[in-house]
């Protein structure tokens, strides 16, 4: 077995290797977006780390600080042929390292999950990526409007999805909503927001988070306008079953799971509305 400290650096990521951590988790099978690169690497720069063996690139992991408490860890990856030796390993104490004094938080698949809690990450809930074509033009409820986010006063937005995370990230989510490839939907009564979701284009299905509600049929309402600006209307969306009424929507609307994660946090788990949270926005970010 090769030695695991041999001509291995770790160092944060540029700009660039983003762009290859994307192909990377494309290759899992994750289905990332196709500029989300263009907003993580912004949120916090530093936060990302690559593992190189002799100068190439074969180790990665996200370590995003939000607050002066928080942190998210995504992007966990090893190339295939080098698991196993070590590599994976040094480069998750570096990161974990960067997070330490935070509560910190990841969205697991079921292969890591065991590992996860060795490392004192435990479950807080699951989510399973629904996927399908949704039934088009479904109203909101009456009083509800529909309309274009980036319409909405920012300060607004942020303190609407501050109920839904833990911690402000305020650069991260004025991003989110601005980046090319996407669209975002506010749904608003009586100057309230009662509703947030966004797409973005993805190499397969288009994902749909984040997806936050008042009410199922407002979910609804926006699952259907943001498919509609498809060309294809197929989407897909990471569905926290610590809120049923969203599992049962995602039924209603015909999509069907395909893949599944665990939210694990070392800490408490947060306080976050949990009627209103029908999709995670990102599994590499939170």
């Amino acid at each position: 077995m090769p030695n695991p400290v041999e001509d291995f650096e770790i160092t944060a990521a540029s700009a660039e290797d983003i762009v290859t951590l994307g192909a990377w988790a494309h290759e899992e099978g994750w289905n990332p977006g196709l500029t989300d690169g263009a907003v993580f690497f912004p949120t916090d720069p530093g936060g990302f780390l690559i593992g190189r063996l002799d100068g190439a690139p074969v180790t990665s992991l996200s370590v995003v600080r939000y607050g002066p408490d928080h942190g998210f860890l995504g992007l966990y990856l090893t190339r295939p042929h080098l698991r196993g030796q070590g590599y994976g390993l040094r480069t998750w104490q570096a990161g974990t390292a960067r997070l330490a004094g935070r509560n910190v938080g990841l969205d697991g698949v079921p292969a890591q999950q065991d590992n996860y809690r060795r490392s004192g990450f435990r479950t807080c809930w699951s989510n399973a990526r629904y996927e399908g074509t949704p039934p088009p033009d479904i109203a909101p409820p009456p009083g509800t409007s529909l309309v274009d986010a980036r319409t909405v006063p920012f300060g607004r937005l942020a303190a609407y999805d501050r109920r839904f995370f833990p911690a402000p990230r305020d650069g991260f989510l004025a991003a989110w909503i601005t980046a090319p490839g996407r669209t975002a939907l506010a749904a608003v009564r009586d100057g309230e927001l009662q509703g947030l979701g966004v797409v973005r284009a993805c190499r397969a299905a288009s994902r749909i988070g984040p997806l936050y509600a008042a009410s199922p049929q407002v979910a609804a309402a926006l699952v259907s306008a943001l498919a509609a600006t498809l060309p294809e209307g197929t989407v897909a969306v990471d569905v926290p079953d610590v809120n049923p009424a969203a599992v049962r929507l995602a039924g209603e609307l015909g999509l069907t799971p395909s893949f599944d994660t665990a939210r694990m946090y070392t800490g408490p788990e947060p306080v976050i509305d949990r009627a209103g949270y029908y999709g995670i926005t990102s599994l590499e970010l939170g």
